[in-house]
């Protein structure tokens, strides 16, 4: 598979965007997939604190965009009306959050991925978020998602843990390394 292909079809004009372009150079980020034909990896699932519920968000849009805040006010555009979520939950609260992204088609193959994945700061490291990301990645091969793509991260190790592989890295000037489907980085 060609995934600087892919990457462009999903984001035209990308490395075009001013917000891109005015990123420091040394900044490196990593675009990730998980192949969602196949079973998913078989990896260890975190253990969460007793009472953490997971699932997809159907409450107030304030009240997760109030989360989203905790952890970056400049995703709060990002959730919109009419949007998927995917969330984790003590009780009624909001602990953790994701879009589910469909980002379309290529190739035949449909796309989509959790994006502005977020814990809010009392409930982090305690594998809340990397639980709700499973979830949610097992939520788009259930509705026949094709591949499951992480766009723009700077926390590949984190997302590899779960199963998903490195494809691209790039700066604000554009790819700087890609890999095949036959290789490892």
């Amino acid at each position: 598979m060609n995934y600087t292909e892919l990457f462009h079809s999903l984001h035209p004009g990308f490395f075009q965007k001013e917000s891109i372009r005015a990123l420091p150079g040394e900044w490196v980020f990593t675009e990730l997939v998980m192949d969602l034909r196949k079973d998913l990896p078989d990896v260890t699932q975190p253990h969460c604190p007793p009472g953490i519920t997971f699932g997809e968000y159907h409450g107030e849009l304030a009240a997760l965009r109030d989360a989203v805040r905790q952890v970056d006010e400049d995703w709060v555009q990002y959730f919109k009306e009419g949007s998927r979520f995917y969330c984790a939950f003590d009780g009624k609260m909001i602990t953790a959050f994701c879009s589910l992204a469909d980002m379309g088609r290529f190739g035949g193959l449909h796309i989509g991925g959790p994006g502005c994945v977020g814990t809010i700061p009392e409930f982090r490291r305690r594998g809340i978020g990397l639980e709700m990301v499973r979830l949610a990645t097992e939520t788009l091969r259930q509705d026949g998602f094709d591949l499951s793509w992480i766009h723009y991260t700077h926390l590949a190790h984190w997302y590899s843990k779960l199963g998903y592989q490195p494809v691209l890295r790039w700066n604000s000037g554009g790819i700087l390394q890609k890999r095949d489907t036959d290789r490892t980085w």
